[in-house]
């Protein structure tokens, strides 16, 4: 009996003992599962948190926001003395064997999208890895402009080829480096062509300059001006540059509003001078 006894209770103590220790173990276990999983899932968080962004990264990033159909209807509510409604419409044209992505880009007035007074080819990558710039963007002139006139509102069947395209890029206008904005600014992107490097014979300039920005939700910001040998602006808004601002589709018939209505043709004429760099 005693020994019965004794080994009953020896056989539950034993019992009891694997029981703890086996609930031990599986708790240790589900422990470090989940440290695992925790450390796994960190690593992974702060591998795509810390990826680097290639240069092509911000060639492409920079190509999207320059696309699409932009106006400066608000700031021309807002100032009207000093800045007209202006339709600007880019798309994808065609790529280089570099794969540069070649843009078209025309400017126009509201009312007359039909009648672009600006056409050009943009031209989009990585800078140069010698120059500290992430993303350089070329204009060049068009060598039928005519033939390119609403090219991005046809049917991609009613467009010139992509080798058409690059076969009737003309000459080079100017150059921007854009860098990366710091943190804190409402810019992505900012930068501009170097001082007085640019040949510009328009209304008596001798050379320009262009000034581009690329914000959130696709804005931009132009800025170009002419200048003359004594260094005096000849050409070109003063005050700022112009703001574009893609418009939502439910705005569209606002924008044939009575805002810039009364502009004569004479000064429409005159405006143009802003955008043209060279003919």
């Amino acid at each position: 009996m005693g020994i019965g006894s004794e080994s009953g209770s020896g056989s539950g103590s034993d019992d009891s003992s694997s029981s703890s220790s086996g609930g031990g173990w599986s708790s240790v276990a589900r422990g470090v599962v989940v440290k695992t999983l925790v450390l796994i899932g960190g690593a992974l968080l702060l591998k795509r948190l810390t990826k680097s962004t290639t240069r092509w990264d911000h060639a492409r990033h920079v190509t999207r926001s320059l696309s699409g159909e932009k106006f400066s209807k608000d700031q021309a509510a807002r100032d009207p003395d000093h800045y007209f409604n202006i339709r600007l419409s880019s798309c994808p044209a065609a790529e280089m064997v570099d794969g540069s992505k070649v843009l078209y880009f025309e400017q126009a007035f509201w009312r007359s999208p039909q009648k672009p007074f600006r056409q050009r080819f943009y031209m989009v990558k990585p800078c140069p890895k010698e120059l500290k710039c992430d993303v350089e963007v070329s204009s060049y002139a068009i060598r039928d402009a005519e033939e390119y006139k609403n090219f991005c509102d046809r049917s991609k069947d009613q467009r010139p080829l992509p080798e058409e395209v690059i076969g009737d890029i003309a000459e080079h206008l100017t150059t921007v480096h854009l860098k990366r904005c710091e943190r804190g600014k409402r810019c992505l992107y900012e930068g501009s062509t170097p001082p007085a490097s640019f040949p510009n014979l328009w209304n008596g300039a001798s050379y320009c300059t262009s000034e581009l920005a690329i914000l959130k939700n696709n804005e931009i910001h132009s800025w170009d001006r002419g200048y003359n040998d004594e260094g005096n602006q000849v050409w070109g808004p003063k005050e700022g540059p112009y703001e574009f601002k893609p418009a939502p589709a439910s705005s569209t018939n606002d924008m044939f509003s009575s805002l810039n209505f009364p502009i004569q043709q004479s000064i429409e004429k005159r405006i143009e001078g802003s955008f043209v760099l060279q003919e």
